[in-house]
């Protein structure tokens, strides 16, 4: 470990920064750094959409664990440098992003099974900012030089960020790309998630499957061999990345089919809520709605009241 500070306590090495013994990999850091931007994010769709915005703290304690856990669990199963063995062997060195998805959507959902409160609803609200955190999260294969492409070798083609140097070579930086590439998905799918009222809950977070599933298909078989997740003879993230697509394009088709019975149309409702989210939505049995000009809603519910001690905690009004 190189440090480039003389403190000994304190330094940077070449993948990160130490404390005393304890190491933290600028992969690490970027990684948490993308979940913090996308729990403040899905805590701000929750609300647009007439939801606690609080129900997103409880459901990251639970996934973002499941989410790590997954990651590696995936990574050890479809790895052959790995293998099981490799599951409790610290530091951790490989996670798969598919794997980190399945695990933590799955806990999701069963958060919201057991606080009753509406899956679809929710996910349309975080899923979508999984993208985001997997574009910044892209950067820490960066700082790690793996995740690129096979060499580069015309010399017009070799700068970065469009090709990066690793190993005394340049190679296609596919994290960049990929990075771009979910950047663009996230800013199209949060908007939509921001205007777009009348849809049926669930269409954001089948259409993430459906545009990460893509991404992940074209991608993955460019990439340098060495990071390809191949156990078995299998290309194991190729395979659930078309999955992904399918998965998301029968979610979507499914959605509309049942609100088209269910409501009379396609998209928002003929006969009942055209908007689905009049219900407001809250693991608190005590939560109250209040006024807010985010909420969708918003004037539907009463201004909060001042505290006590007379405090501005609520001095706004409908006319603001």
């Amino acid at each position: 470990m190189q440090s480039l500070l003389l403190n000994p306590l304190f330094g940077v090495y070449d993948k990160g920064i130490y404390f005393f013994s304890l190491q933290i990999q600028y992969y690490a850091i970027v990684i948490v750094c993308g979940m913090i931007l996308a729990a403040a994010l899905s805590a701000l769709l929750m609300k647009r959409r007439n939801m606690d915005p609080g129900f997103v703290f409880t459901l990251f304690i639970f996934c973002i664990p499941t989410a790590i856990i997954g990651a590696r669990l995936f990574s050890c199963l479809t790895d052959p440098a790995l293998g099981i063995g490799a599951l409790f062997r610290f530091p951790w060195e490989g996670l798969s992003i598919t794997g980190g998805v399945i695990g933590g959507v799955t806990a999701g959902l069963i958060v919201c099974l057991v606080c009753k409160v509406n899956f679809l609803r929710a996910a349309d609200c975080v899923v979508v900012n999984i993208l985001i955190a997997q574009a910044i999260g892209r950067w820490g294969n960066y700082f790690n030089g793996e995740v690129y492409g096979q060499v580069v070798t015309n010399p017009a083609l070799q700068w970065f960020p469009f090709a990066v140097f690793e190993r005394g070579e340049w190679h296609y930086a596919f994290f960049f790309y990929e990075s771009v590439i979910n950047t663009i998905g996230w800013a199209i799918l949060f908007t939509l998630a921001w205007h777009w009222k009348k849809r049926p809950n669930g269409i954001l977070m089948f259409s993430y499957f459906l545009w990460y599933g893509t991404v992940r298909s074209i991608m993955e078989p460019l990439r340098d061999a060495e990071f390809i997740l191949d156990g078995g003879g299998i290309m194991w993230s190729e395979l659930f990345a078309i999955l992904m697509i399918g998965f998301g394009a029968l979610g979507i088709l499914t959605l509309l089919i049942i609100n088209f019975k269910r409501e009379g149309k396609f998209f928002g409702s003929a006969k009942g809520d055209p908007c689905g989210i009049t219900q407001y939505l809250t693991s608190d049995k005590n939560g109250t709605p209040y006024y807010s000009k985010i909420n969708m809603l918003g004037d539907r519910y009463p201004v909060k009241p001042e505290k006590p001690d007379g405090a501005a905690s609520g001095r706004h009004n409908k006319e603001e």
